[in-house]
């Protein structure tokens, strides 16, 4: 359980500082991220499934999929242990939030849009940590 939590605050800390795709804060100054959206299980030996479910700042925000490709893209990058990764808008807080759950989670999609040169330099922006 103390491992669970302290794996958690170690996500936590590497998402915090992803920016806004729009605006020059931080996804945890928007409070998009906080530190109770982020779950961690373990799942098998050195082995977690992690989960993050990020609040949108509008229930119509057409940038929550790029968020959720920029937590995704900052976390397999970042995260120094073996993990599985699910990411969710937090339930009930986008109009469309179960296709974008279905996009962010899908491996081919993710895939693909990272090799679209504008959204992978977007993306690049948003979870590079600032000097």
């Amino acid at each position: 359980r103390a491992m669970e939590h302290d794996r958690a605050i170690e996500v936590y800390d590497i998402i915090r500082t992803i920016r806004d795709p729009e605006k020059p804060n931080t996804l945890e100054e928007l409070e998009v991220v906080t530190e109770n959206c982020v779950e961690v299980q373990e799942i098998g030996e050195d082995e977690y499934l992690v989960i993050i479910r990020f609040t949108p700042t509008v229930p119509h925000c057409s940038l929550a999929t790029l968020i959720g490709l920029c937590l995704r893209i900052k976390l397999q990058r970042c995260l120094p242990f073996r993990h599985k990764l699910e990411i969710y808008i937090s339930e009930g807080t986008h109009s469309t939030e179960e296709d974008i759950n279905k996009q962010i989670n899908d491996k081919e999609r993710v895939a693909a849009a990272m090799e679209n040169p504008n959204l992978r330099d977007i993306v690049e922006q948003c979870v590079t940590e600032p000097d």
